[in-house]
């Protein structure tokens, strides 16, 4: 990859306003886990509060990870994780364009695993 500025810019602004997106759906169920709230999806068969905390892994550690850069590739597998069962599990029986955000989300996730984070990130500091 070309090593220039309008590039690392690229890599930047995908990498932060997704992420920054992605803390609107992290952040409710981080307050519902904080608040005991842990009616949640349960997938997996591990249990509604395990689940919730993935997901709050998933959908707000992670992508505030993301944001900053630091261990870029490897915070947005669990995020590309949690929207790949968003996707094809929890909505697998809804139409294209329920789905379509959270394929969305997947396949950004999936583009900051393969580029990496750029120079704008704590990761290349």
């Amino acid at each position: 990859m070309k090593n220039n500025t309008s590039t690392h810019a690229g890599l930047a602004l995908l990498r932060i306003v997704p992420s920054v997106f992605m803390l609107t759906h992290g952040y409710p169920k981080l307050m519902n886990l904080i608040n005991g709230n842990t009616e949640f999806a349960n997938p997996f068969g591990i249990g509604q509060a395990p689940s919730l905390f993935l997901a709050v892994v998933a959908e707000f550690i992670c992508p505030v990870l993301i944001i900053i850069g630091f261990k870029t590739r490897w915070a947005a597998i669990p995020t590309a994780i949690t929207m790949f069962v968003a996707a094809f599990m929890i909505h697998s029986a809804d139409p294209f364009n329920v789905k379509e955000k959270a394929l969305l989300y997947l396949v950004t996730f999936i583009a900051i695993m393969l580029l990496g984070p750029g120079k704008y990130s704590v990761d290349k500091k």
